[in-house]
């Protein structure tokens, strides 16, 4: 009879039991924790208890895109650190670095990805984007040709697809801040 009332003591404790945490999960919750984004970005978690997928919004206060908001979402499989985020742009906007799929162009995202990188240098990284595109390295290689050689009209398409212009037969989405 005290075996049986062990063994259901034990049956009751293991259902009690928390899932495993993995190891993502907790350097996740650790860069999370050391972030410091400045006031133009912040991140949202439509489920709190899943840090591993969560969005970012950065709102540019200077440079060409000033004015637009831009959302990000982030999935982190179970290998992170050793692989990197999955960042891809949820709206369709006008940039070299991203192209009009959503994915995005940002060398620590790939080739130049270590794990002792952090969630906080991707993101600062993605707002690095706004203020300074890198035509070298481009995914909508129009928007990069214009950029290097038309700046000016380069600048015209950037506001009207910030509005959520037609350009050349692609609908941008209105990233406007309301």
């Amino acid at each position: 009879m005290i075996k049986i009332w062990s063994m259901k003591k034990s049956e009751e404790a293991a259902g009690k039991k928390k899932p495993k945490t993995s190891a993502a999960q907790i350097r996740v919750q650790k860069d999370l924790t050391e972030l410091d984004l400045p006031s133009t970005m912040k991140t949202h978690f439509p489920d709190p208890a899943d840090l591993l997928n969560f969005s970012l919004t950065i709102t540019p206060d200077e440079g060409m895109y000033a004015g637009g908001t831009f959302q990000f979402s982030f999935a982190i499989n179970t290998n992170y650190p050793h692989d990197p985020p999955k960042v891809k742009c949820t709206q369709t906007i006008y940039h070299p670095n991203v192209d009009l799929g959503g994915n995005v162009c940002l060398n620590i995202l790939r080739e130049d990805w270590k794990p002792v990188l952090n969630l906080n240098a991707v993101m600062v990284g993605l707002q690095y984007l706004f203020l300074e595109p890198n035509t070298d390295d481009p995914l909508n290689k129009e928007a990069a040709q214009e950029m290097s050689k038309n700046r000016d009209q380069f600048l015209s398409h950037v506001k009207s697809s910030m509005r959520g212009a037609n350009i050349k037969g692609v609908q941008y989405t209105n990233v406007l801040v309301q």
